[in-house]
């Protein structure tokens, strides 16, 4: 694992990432928030005239009403409910870090910057910096490494770093920042997930199957090169591992397909159409892949494709939430984090 090199007089800047939110569930809202994430060319990896095309004239012209019926289902008081379960991740883990290593980071400022949305990373990074961040740490809550992802919140690390004066001056110091690119086979990582599935069929009972769905990305960019969809399935056959399932008690699919072009498979809906249409009667479904619960997990999984299971002849569906601020994700991540600062 590689540490970010330090010395005791510097303040260490720890920011916590995730995709990010529309500002309300309004279609303008949502409609700026869709261009400012389609338009990322890690995202959507097609001609930019042509996707300028695409993009402006179609989808967001369709898009957005249709994705803001979708935020509206679950808006809670709190606002978006991604932003909502960041800001208590980000404030139980500044909590954590400081009560638990305040010994050994007491120059250790932590904040939140979202990917796209409010707030930013250029916020974020920016607020550690007022606090005399001079390096930094970038945690994005992706456990499994996607250049769609990942590679996305580094490109922009670097280009809001290089807009800032200091940092041409402290380059032959070495680079300002590291980023932890993934977790997807901690095994503290792997035991929360474990245990969360654990706790709550000890509190529901326990189906005939567990379906882990992971989002997708396009088949392509899994040919071109990129490692999420292998460890998507490490990641599912180590929590199958934990629970001790056997081959036909679990099952691996990802969901949040775009378009018409092939995505990983197998789809969530399909199957979960196939597994109501073959009679089994009752599922659980995990999102590991997910840290916070959001639009995908609450809206896509817990509501839309619990249609289509119960539609196709199953009886009993259930959706397992993410780790979100639970004790477990939260030392995870802080002792994940330690471990590349201390």
């Amino acid at each position: 694992m590689t540490k970010l090199n330090s010395t005791d007089s510097e303040t260490l800047g720890v920011l916590i990432n995730n995709l990010g939110t529309p500002d309300s569930y309004r279609v303008d809202d949502v409609k700026k928030f869709l261009k400012e994430f389609l338009w990322d060319p890690r995202v959507v990896k097609i001609s930019r005239p042509v996707w300028w095309f695409v993009l402006n004239i179609i989808i967001l012209n369709t898009r957005p009403k249709k994705s803001a019926a979708a935020y509206k289902k679950v808006w809670t008081e709190h606002g978006s409910p991604l932003l909502s379960m960041s800001k208590k991740q980000t404030g139980l883990i500044r909590q954590t870090l400081h009560k638990t290593y305040r010994n050994t980071l007491a120059n250790t400022r932590v904040e939140l910057g979202m990917r796209y949305g409010n707030p930013s990373i250029e916020e974020g990074l920016s607020n550690l910096r007022d606090a005399g961040a001079t390096r930094f740490l970038i945690v994005p809550l992706y456990p499994q490494f996607s250049y769609t992802t990942t590679a996305s919140v580094e490109d922009e690390v670097i280009k809001i770093l290089q807009k800032w004066e200091w940092q041409k001056r402290q380059k032959c110091r070495g680079p300002n920042f590291k980023i932890i690119r993934h977790y997807f086979d901690n095994p503290d990582y792997i035991e929360a997930l474990a245990k969360s599935v654990t706790t709550y069929r000890n509190q529901n009972g326990r189906a005939e199957k567990l379906l882990m769905s992971f989002h997708g990305i396009p088949q392509k960019y899994a040919d071109d090169g990129d490692p999420y969809a292998s460890e998507c399935r490490q990641t599912a056959h180590l929590l199958a591992q934990s629970l001790n399932l056997k081959p036909d008690q679990w099952q691996l699919s990802f969901q949040s397909r775009l378009g018409y072009k092939k995505w990983l498979t197998p789809y969530t809906n399909h199957i979960l159409h196939n597994l109501g249409k073959q009679g089994i009667q009752s599922i659980q479904v995990i999102c590991p892949g997910f840290s916070a619960d959001c639009l995908e997990t609450l809206a896509e999984i817990a509501m839309e494709n619990r249609d289509v299971f119960l539609e196709a002849g199953g009886k009993e569906y259930s959706y397992i939430p993410c780790l979100n601020d639970s004790e477990d994700h939260i030392k995870m991540l802080s002792d994940q984090i330690i471990q590349y600062i201390k």
